[in-house]
């Protein structure tokens, strides 16, 4: 989990902790939730934790990992990296001190660009002040729905250097949306056995909305049973858009 990714908009990830809790509906079919599942099955020395299974499950318990914290030092050639692509680094159960520890490592290698996204908004605004924000690291928070748009004014509290939204899996429209201070957007669909489908009508409500707010907008997927079975060419053409003349060295 500390390689190359297949995410569209990042190039490798890295797991400091792992595990999670549901919080909302962007969380009831969660992929990480899954894998994590079938991990531990496999006997998988980070994913032996389980957790509460009214919000989590087999192997997806919040743990944290210190012999990771060295990985980034080891890459030489600059990343554009995801933090935590397996659980949520400002969970309740993940201390400051060591959040701090995740931070200082950011720090000390500003020739990647780091990736964090969480659905804790509220404790990232109450963290915020507490934690040295290199200008390499990108804060964001997922919005799957009209309800969870809160999250995003939490975000505009965080001196990140670039700030983004993610809606993925897209539930519903998010029409009037506030961008002020927003970066960059990621939209997408729901993939899996049980995806939700996503009306192509909201996809275009947050292109639009992104283009009058001068907001990188980046078109992820539709979704489908697999991730790339609807493809991603919205109206014909692909989004590729990454904030702050960002390019990735390869968009898939």
């Amino acid at each position: 989990m500390a390689d190359h990714s297949t995410i569209e908009w990042t190039e490798a990830t890295w797991n400091p902790t792992t595990g999670c809790d549901r919080i909302s509906s962007g969380c009831d079919n969660c992929y990480a939730l899954a894998l994590s599942k079938r991990l531990k099955a496999m006997g998988s020395a980070k994913y032996q934790t389980d957790g509460d299974p009214r919000t989590s499950g087999p192997g997806f318990g919040v743990a944290v990992h210190e012999d990771t914290l060295d990985i980034p030092r080891r890459w030489r050639d600059p990343r554009v990296v995801f933090v935590n692509s397996m659980s949520d680094l400002f969970h309740a159960r993940v201390p400051l001190e060591y959040v701090r520890r995740v931070f200082g490592v950011m720090h000390e290698t500003p020739r990647h660009t780091y990736q964090l996204l969480t659905k804790r908004a509220a404790r990232l605004a109450k963290l915020a002040p507490q934690l040295d924000w290199p200008a390499n690291v990108w804060m964001g928070v997922s919005v799957e729905n009209a309800d969870e748009v809160a999250r995003i004014d939490e975000l505009r509290q965080v001196p990140a250097a670039v700030r983004f939204v993610s809606a993925e899996p897209l539930l519903g429209s998010l029409t009037g949306l506030k961008l002020s201070g927003i970066d960059w957007l990621i939209a997408g669909g729901e993939s899996g056995q049980n995806c939700r489908p996503m009306n192509p009508q909201w996809v275009r409500e947050l292109r639009d909305q992104c283009n009058a707010a001068g907001t990188a907008f980046f078109f992820k997927q539709w979704g489908g049973r697999t991730p790339k079975a609807g493809g991603r060419l919205l109206d014909g053409r692909t989004w590729d858009e990454m904030p702050s003349g960002q390019r990735l060295a390869t968009v898939r």
